[in-house]
């Protein structure tokens, strides 16, 4: 170590620390003259080290040499940048303040010979006040799985296994499926797109110009029709939006939907079912599972709601920001899996990036204040994650991304542990809230975790769970990040 190096003594000072505005402290920091000179001489070695200067030796340059080369703030600069390092750390240590991210300085008062004073606005955690989060008049509502539902399924498999059938004995129809020629013409001439040999489309979608397929429907195979129609003010070419143009149609195809049967063999070609009453039977189990697990989600979410609806805090501005950047990122990514660019995106919808973030920031602002609820609600409930529990989770991560090589030294690095176990805890967290509430009512009927209920066999493949949303993903593993 070189003779002159500092040694890091803590910084003879005076520090009073104010809680201030959005979950933050302020310090402001005195320190006597004497810390600003030796700082002073301290920054002259150093600049005069890295500095070279001809005509002296390296460390031998003099500060009016060296003001004269660097300017003359250089020193002082330098001098300062060190000392509010040193005071600013000593100060944490003192009032025992841990921040969320780097602070803000106000340089007072830097002049030699007088007090070096400063002030830090220090981002803090903010400080959850929990009001009531068991005392809830509402309870979980599973929904009744009728006949209607049922059978409602079944005709959503026969159409699904559907066959299309040419139509010859009557005019199309809405639902058909159809096979299409026209030419467009706007003021006489045709215009680019405005013709098509072959155009299949399924009447009553609308997928051409709002009204078009009304011509077409009535028609026979091998008919044609003529008319005028006004495309959208937005249509997307600009010089036909608003436009009228006459289009000329033949019906050159039409098919329809011929659904099998609703019978026993229908029933067989789905899978190992003897008859249509087992395969109603088992959509029946299915739906009546979903209506218990969907049950459960939206009573965590009710939950989550109300412990926020009555919890106290302040949220720091950096953590939304933060949470605005992943949201983000989890917007990037939901176009990238569609194959949409986000400049293109933000072009096609007239965004910028700053538009964006302020579109996101009332739900990341929701985000957090959840996060930071469950989280003191945790520390309440005493839950805690054996760390055998943790390793699992990441075991599960690791094979679930296993082509992915970043996400998979993720799961196995530091923080990878501590996203799995605060997410994991937060998770466990409404999970209880909701079981001791059963506990507490043993008069309804059971909810039990989507991984304890009883295992289905296997399904026909045109058989289909209907979608739930989880409210214990939603609001705590999505939320998470």
């Amino acid at each position: 170590m070189p003779r002159d190096a500092p040694t890091y003594t803590p910084v003879p000072m005076n520090v009073t620390a104010t809680p201030t505005a959005r979950s933050s402290v302020l310090l402001e920091i005195e320190l006597p003259p004497e810390r600003l000179d030796r700082a002073v001489d301290l920054a002259i070695r150093h600049l005069s080290r890295r500095t070279r200067v001809p005509g002296f030796r390296p460390g031998k340059a003099p500060r009016p040499v060296l003001e004269r080369m660097l300017g003359p703030a250089a020193v002082m600069d330098e001098a300062v940048e060190h000392l509010v390092s040193d005071a600013y750390r000593d100060a944490l240590v003192e009032k025992e303040i841990l921040p969320l991210a780097n602070a803000e300085i106000e340089v007072v008062q830097a002049e030699e010979g007088k007090p070096f004073i400063f002030k830090a606005t220090v981002p803090i955690r903010p400080t959850v006040t929990l009001g009531d989060y068991r005392d809830f008049n509402f309870a979980p509502e599973i929904e009744a799985i009728d006949d209607a539902r049922v059978d409602k399924v079944v005709e959503e498999l026969r159409d699904q296994n559907a066959t299309l059938a040419a139509v010859e004995d009557r005019p199309a129809k809405a639902g058909d499926y159809a096979v299409i020629a026209y030419t467009g013409t706007r003021e006489g001439e045709p215009f680019e797109g405005g013709s098509s040999e072959r155009m299949p489309l399924i009447l009553g979608e609308d997928r051409l110009i709002p009204g078009f397929e009304d011509h077409v429907i009535g028609l026979a195979v091998g008919e044609s029709v003529d008319f005028d129609i006004t495309f959208p003010e937005d249509y997307a070419e600009p010089s036909l939006a608003g436009r009228e143009a006459h289009f000329g149609v033949t019906l050159r195809e039409l098919r329809e939907k011929v659904p099998p049967d609703a019978d026993d063999a229908f029933a067989q070609s789905l899978g190992q079912y003897d008859d249509l009453a087992t395969l109603k039977t088992e959509i029946r189990r299915r739906l009546e599972r979903n209506a218990v697990d969907r049950a459960r989600h939206d009573f965590s979410d009710r939950i989550i709601d109300y412990a926020v609806a009555n919890a106290t805090l302040e949220l720091p501005d950096i953590l939304v920001d933060q949470e605005v950047e992943v949201m983000h990122d989890e917007f990037r990514v939901s176009l990238g899996r569609q194959g949409i660019d986000e400049a293109a995106y933000l072009k096609a919808v007239e965004k910028t990036e700053a538009d964006l973030h302020a579109d996101l920031r009332p739900s990341a602002e929701k985000r957090v204040k959840a996060l930071l609820v469950l989280s003191r609600i945790a520390e309440d409930e005493g839950i805690e994650l054996p760390d055998a529990d943790i390793e699992a989770e990441a075991a599960l991560a690791r094979e679930r991304y296993a082509g992915d090589r970043k996400l998979v030294a993720y799961f196995d690095s530091e923080r990878g542990r501590n996203f799995i176990r605060s997410t994991l805890r937060r998770t466990r967290t409404v999970e209880k809230l909701v079981d001791d509430w059963l506990a507490a009512h043993p008069e309804h009927p059971p909810l039990p975790h989507a991984e304890d209920a009883e295992p289905a066999g296997p399904p026909p493949d045109a058989v289909r769970d209907e979608p739930t949303e989880s409210a214990t993903e939603t609001a705590t593993e999505a939320q998470a990040r």
